[in-house]
């Protein structure tokens, strides 16, 4: 259960929902892309405040509202029934702390201050999101998909190494960034070597 239909809530929502978690979520009002999962069936939306008892039947819980009667419910609720529960910015009433994370498709990044100050958890979340944007989502699945092919390739185990390697320490993600695809082939020719070709293999820019 979700409790909270903002920007915070969602967060903890898409989390779950990708973790394949049946979730409910209960608040007034829902952000755009909350409405959408809504409409998808993808969550079940209560739209009402939070209920005594609302917690019964749950296994996890999130106070994702910035509303102190219903994060103290809820903590009480959830000592009561042993159900796990974060409440939002309040790490004295939680009974698990959730990390901070930034996701770039395949790349994850959790930050954690060991629910000693979630503002600063917060904080490093927006820098590391100015950091790591899109390019770096699609990097990584050219580079999924690159390892695949160099794995059933004729490349020797010191020549798939070498361009993986080679790659990760190349202009790779500035030109992904940039939208520079001409580069983005010279540089895969270049570190392939010009007689060496993985034929299906595709950059998205």
């Amino acid at each position: 259960m979700v409790v909270g239909g903002g920007e915070v809530g969602q967060r903890k929502v898409e989390g779950l929902v990708e973790a394949g978690a049946k979730v409910t979520v209960i608040s007034p009002d829902l952000t755009p892309s909350l409405c959408s999962l809504a409409k998808r069936k993808k969550i079940v939306h209560l739209s009402r405040r939070y209920r005594k008892g609302d917690l019964k039947g749950h296994f996890l819980a999130y106070a994702a509202t910035s509303d102190a009667s219903t994060q103290r419910l809820m903590a009480s609720e959830a000592r009561r029934g042993d159900l796990l529960i974060n409440v939002v910015d309040r790490p004295a009433l939680c009974r698990f702390i959730a990390p901070a994370i930034v996701r770039r498709g395949d790349l994850i990044i959790a930050i954690s201050t060991s629910g000693a100050s979630p503002a600063l958890a917060k904080k490093l979340r927006q820098e590391l999101e100015q950091i790591f944007g899109p390019e770096y989502a699609a990097a990584l699945k050219f580079l999924r998909s690159l390892r695949k092919k160099l794995m059933t390739g004729s490349f020797s185990p010191s020549e798939r190494q070498r361009i993986s390697t080679d790659l990760v320490h190349s202009s790779l993600v500035s030109y992904l960034r940039e939208g520079k695809k001409g580069k983005l082939t010279r540089l895969l020719k270049r570190i392939l070597g010009r007689k060496r070709r993985l034929s299906g293999l595709r950059i998205r820019l």
